[in-house]
């Protein structure tokens, strides 16, 4: 039995991550990447939340994708596991789109979702 290949919370959509890049170069401070958290609130019970990082944090889960880096809150990894980050503009909107497995009910912004953590059980088998 050899180690576990380290299970990937998150991953990113090509556009997504072309719009990290961007918003990293724009930038007036040098960034990290961007943080990925979820918060109590909104129609479904939960948001996430998305914020610039200048700096790791202890316990920032550390995703680097297609050259850009994404930390997710210790508190979020396990309502995100198996995410994809996709980046979408409508005529409405330009927003970054969370593709949740673990999303049990989602109102129609999708902004707000219901999300039910991940299991330790399911964890492990995402893993193998």
């Amino acid at each position: 039995m050899g180690m576990l290949p380290k299970l990937k919370v998150m991953s990113l959509t090509d556009a997504a991550a072309s719009r990290v890049k961007d918003i990293m170069a724009n930038s007036e401070a040098p960034l990290v990447g961007v943080r990925v958290g979820v918060r109590n609130g909104g129609c479904a019970g939960m948001s996430y939340t998305m914020e610039y990082a200048d700096s790791v944090k202890p316990g920032d889960e550390v995703i680097e994708d297609k050259g850009v880096t994404v930390l997710v809150d210790p508190k979020a990894v396990l309502f995100l596991l198996g995410t994809v980050m996709d980046f979408r503009s409508t005529k409405l909107a330009s927003q970054f789109v969370f593709e949740n497995p673990n999303q049990t009910s989602a109102c129609g912004c999708g902004e707000s979702v219901a999300l039910t953590p991940a299991s330790p059980e399911q964890a492990a088998a995402a893993a193998h």
